[in-house]
């Protein structure tokens, strides 16, 4: 996947976020977040060979959120992303994670 159809991926992943922000849907905004990310990462792993990481987003996200490799404030926001919420969809550590998505792309894509 090139630069640019990863960039298109994620956009697309952030406008349905804030569809589903806008609906009152704050479980798929996270999913969606979650999405974006894990597009960013296949992307940053063409070019970073990390044996051992699966495919799904969620097992990549928690990979970043353990790797001593990347800058704390990208795992803490993989952690955030990765924690479990409650049954109403919010989490007691992320209030938005279109941001704590944000903060792994920059870093991944710069």
């Amino acid at each position: 996947m090139t630069k640019e159809e990863t960039l298109n991926s994620i956009e697309k992943e952030f406008a349905l976020a804030r569809q589903a922000v806008a609906a009152g849907n704050a479980g798929m905004a996270r999913v969606c977040a979650r999405r974006a990310t894990g597009v960013a990462i296949a992307f940053w792993l063409q070019a970073n060979a990390h044996p051992g990481w699966r495919s799904d987003a969620m097992s990549r996200i928690r990979h970043l959120e353990v790797d001593t490799s990347f800058p704390q404030q990208v795992r803490e926001a993989a952690m955030r992303l990765t924690a479990r919420i409650t049954e109403e969809f919010t989490s007691r550590f992320s209030s938005d994670p279109l941001e704590d998505s944000t903060i792994i792309i920059r870093h991944l894509l710069e």
